[in-house]
């Protein structure tokens, strides 16, 4: 399978926030990540790094 999971990253500890993400939407005050049931959170962060190998996402929060 080609999905990731997402993880936020906070205080040098990363937690699971979504599983089975199929989409990453950039919108103007964050993300949206939706997983491949279509089921979608939106979440006020931004990508830090991609580990598309190791099928991770990982993001930091941003105060905007």
């Amino acid at each position: 399978m080609c999905e990731a999971n997402a993880y936020l990253r906070q205080d040098g500890k990363e937690e699971v926030i979504m599983e089975m993400v199929d989409k990453v939407i950039p919108e103007a005050d964050g993300l949206v990540l939706e997983d491949i049931f279509g089921r979608r959170k939106q979440i006020k962060a931004r990508i830090a790094e991609l580990a598309l190998v190791d099928h991770r996402i990982i993001l930091e929060k941003h105060d905007q």
